[in-house]
């Protein structure tokens, strides 16, 4: 028992470490490995709940797939000497209010739930719950739009990136004139 506690608390460390090197490396290699890592300690975390099926599909499909496409997406943008955002502006002032705003809310969400329940044995789930039948069911009939919706996202993040990347580089102008 002490086993899963130590590792569900190092696992929710490394996911949350992951996730802040996400948005606070600049490097864009960096922030992609940072993501990586943090898949991988969300895949750890599904394993702590007894749900293998998904942990396996944590680091096959995101883990594995699609970041390899961020990889390869990153290595054709490229790095460049001109920053990703100006500096000063409205980000410099509003990121902080609204990292302040959501540490606010997460406390009071923790507050405001019941502590009082995490010493006991939890719910009961049916037999089947978990299972990779159960999981297609369940995103083939009831998520099926929002399982499509973030495969669109993620195919227009890859192409919207490649479009960048050739503005930034002046790729578009050397074509017109040749």
């Amino acid at each position: 028992m002490w086993f899963q506690q130590v590792m569900f608390f190092l696992a929710g460390a490394g996911a949350l470490g992951g996730a802040i090197g996400v948005v606070t490396l600049r490097n864009p290699f960096y922030s992609v490995l940072s993501l990586v890592a943090h898949l991988i300690f969300l895949a750890v975390l599904f394993l702590l709940l007894q749900a293998e099926f998904l942990a396996a599909a944590q680091v096959v499909v995101y883990a594995g797939a699609v970041m390899v496409l961020y990889v390869f997406v990153v290595a054709y943008v490229g790095g460049s000497d001109e920053p990703l955002r100006p500096e000063g502006g409205a980000l410099r002032v509003l990121g902080p209010l609204f990292a302040f705003v959501l540490v606010v809310e997460l406390c009071i969400a923790l507050l405001g739930s019941s502590l009082g329940l995490i010493d006991s044995p939890g719910t009961d789930v049916p037999a089947g719950f978990g299972t990779p039948a159960e999981i297609g069911s369940l995103l083939l009939r009831r998520f099926l739009v929002p399982f499509e919706a973030a495969s669109y996202l993620l195919l227009v993040a890859a192409v919207g990136a490649v479009v960048l990347a050739r503005r930034r580089r002046g790729l578009e102008e050397q074509e017109v004139g040749a």
